[in-house]
């Protein structure tokens, strides 16, 4: 089956460059909008890449510490009914564990050096089902937290900023004082470290302490556990499942129970990431809109250069709808080619930017993210359908535009002017 003339014309039009110096000139300027477009493409693809593996590792390392959902007291008290919380919580299909905890603010001390900490009272034996890091330190550090003995298990950072190892001695300050005829008086624990963790993340490595659920109930005097952590089979329907727990539980158990999933509390955060995202795709997308609307100037020199051309096709029957199929094609060829070419180059490199940025870090001599500044040290990298769609039609649609003004043109040349001075 042969391809309609237009067709044929357009591509050869874009393939042209060898007849004459005018024509290769064209044909260059053709290459380097085609060029142009690769290259957007390619960088739209790279840093939402890049930025999707950012977010992905900070949502893991935060997700390490934080439970999928969790259900609280509405008024920080205890929960009224702490089995019953967790019998309904564990009813509903998507849950895989749950947990109680107490979380209450504390201040840690030792000698002049105090610190304000996330003091969290878990059950040893519930919570590595339920978070990462309890799994990690499940063999370790909660095997150490035994009721009744005060022991604490801190965060790395945490521990540095208070000069503290495993073993030491800190004190825990509770905000609730104690009622004496000299008025009201902090109240002290002594607690010993029986463990450390390093979650990856700084702001729970320097502000979270661990301790036995049975011993946050007696330093914060509450009768039972605050709340209760939830583990899911998807972490992405918590906002779904959260939504669901709550309508289950209120009605059992009043509206003094609040149902809270992990990105509600980590809003700003993921907010800010994604209004990265969407500054990040419009000023990228501008760049492939320049490389795109370069072939306007392509085009309209093209058609200058064809216009004796166009004239005899036009002589010889080929309708004005015709004249700007074939140039809609050469302008259409290059951008389909230029988005192929960045699509193949983007994903290239977004797929091995782990062995292409420590290969580029060996040959410059540098390291682009230092361990001891930022959360990772590595380049994470995590492709996804739905920011490479988006990009691959848009690169199409400006290309596609900007072919529209110089084809319109070219199939309003009139012939006998054209000839006129052949």
């Amino acid at each position: 089956m042969s391809l309609p003339y237009e067709f044929v014309i357009g591509w050869r039009y874009t393939r042209a460059g060898r007849a004459s110096q005018r024509n290769g000139f064209i044909s260059f300027i053709s290459a380097v909008s085609m060029l142009g477009i690769g290259l957007g493409v390619a960088a739209l693809i790279i840093v939402l890449s890049v930025m999707n593996g950012f977010q992905k590792e900070v949502r893991d390392r935060m997700l390490g510490v934080l439970a999928h959902v969790e259900v609280l007291s509405a008024t920080g008290e205890a929960l009224g009914d702490p089995a019953a919380t967790m019998a309904l919580v564990r009813e509903h299909p998507r849950v895989q564990a749950v947990a109680p905890f107490v979380a209450e603010q504390g201040l840690l001390a030792r000698g002049q050096d105090m610190k304000g900490a996330v003091v969290r009272g878990i059950d040893p034996a519930l919570e590595p089902a339920v978070t990462a890091l309890g799994a990690d330190l499940a063999a370790q550090a909660l095997g150490a937290l035994q009721p009744g003995r005060f022991g604490i298990v801190l965060g790395a950072a945490l521990a540095r900023s208070l000069g503290v190892t495993t073993g030491d001695a800190v004190t825990l300050v509770v905000p609730s004082g104690q009622l004496t005829p000299a008025g009201v008086v902090p109240r002290l624990r002594q607690m010993t470290v029986v463990g450390l963790f390093d979650s990856g993340h700084y702001e729970y490595d320097a502000t979270l302490a661990l301790v036995h659920l049975q011993d946050a109930q007696r330093l914060f005097r509450v009768e039972g556990p605050t709340g209760v952590r939830v583990r899911l089979d998807d972490l992405h329907a918590a906002r779904e499942v959260a939504i669901e727990l709550a309508a289950r539980l209120q009605p059992v158990l009043g509206s003094g129970v609040v149902v809270r999933d992990w990105t509600r509390a980590n809003r700003t955060w993921f907010a800010a990431v994604q209004v990265e995202k969407r500054m990040m795709f419009i000023i990228l997308t501008l760049i492939v809109a320049v490389a795109a609307f370069n072939l306007v100037s392509t085009l309209v020199m093209t058609v200058t250069d064809k216009r004796a051309d166009i004239a005899i096709l036009r002589t010889l029957g080929a309708s004005p709808r015709s004249v700007m199929a074939i140039f809609v094609v050469q302008g259409a060829a290059v951008g389909v080619v230029g988005t192929a070419l960045g699509l193949a180059l983007g994903l290239g490199v977004a797929l091995h930017i782990d062995t292409l940025v420590p290969a580029l870090e060996r040959l410059l001599g540098v390291h682009f993210l230092p361990q001891d500044i930022y959360l990772i040290s590595r380049m994470p990298s995590d492709p996804q359908a739905a920011d490479i769609v988006p990009i691959v039609v848009i690169s199409l649609a400006l290309a596609f535009v900007a072919t529209l003004y110089p084809s319109w043109r070219a199939s309003r040349l009139n012939p006998a002017e054209a000839l006129r001075y052949e």
